[in-house]
């Protein structure tokens, strides 16, 4: 089952879901505390948090945020997280939160969802591509272009 996370608690299982998510890649992480903080403030301004769930407790979670396009009148979906904890992988949970993405995004009127990941994720890359995602340019031409996502901390 996914929802739309928009209480005080669903910030919260979604700060200690991101938390995880970070400690799991070795990756530094604020902490829970200041993630639901900010959790929360995303949700109020331009970002939906879906939580996938079970009867128990949620297990996966993605972040998806909004801003406006350059090369048209809809918005861009920007998947900036995408979790599921490895206990409850394989599941089928990456495929319902990439599905819960997508209709988020549609019924906001983007015209696209982009997306980072690293290199070596072939899990994600699978579900990803699955979902008609590419990282090719032109796909049909005869030497397909590469596309590389490039970020800098300031």
């Amino acid at each position: 089952m996914v929802r739309i996370g928009s209480a005080p608690a669903d910030f919260r299982s979604a700060a200690e879901l991101l938390d995880r998510f970070n400690r799991e890649f070795d990756c530094p992480s604020p902490g829970p505390g200041f993630l639901a903080t900010r959790v929360a403030e995303l949700a109020r301004e331009d970002a939906v948090v879906l939580l996938a769930a079970d009867r128990e407790s949620d297990l996966g979670i993605a972040v998806v945020r909004f801003r406006r396009a350059i090369w048209s009148q809809g918005l861009e979906a920007y998947l900036a997280e995408l979790y599921v904890v490895p206990e409850s992988r394989r599941r089928g949970l990456g495929g319902e939160l990439m599905e819960a993405v997508l209709a988020a995004a549609r019924e906001r009127g983007c015209d696209t969802v982009d997306l980072g990941t690293d290199e070596g994720d072939h899990d994600a890359h699978r579900l990803y591509e699955r979902f008609g995602f590419s990282n090719l340019v032109d796909a049909d031409a005869a030497e397909p272009e590469r596309m590389l996502f490039y970020e800098r901390e300031l």
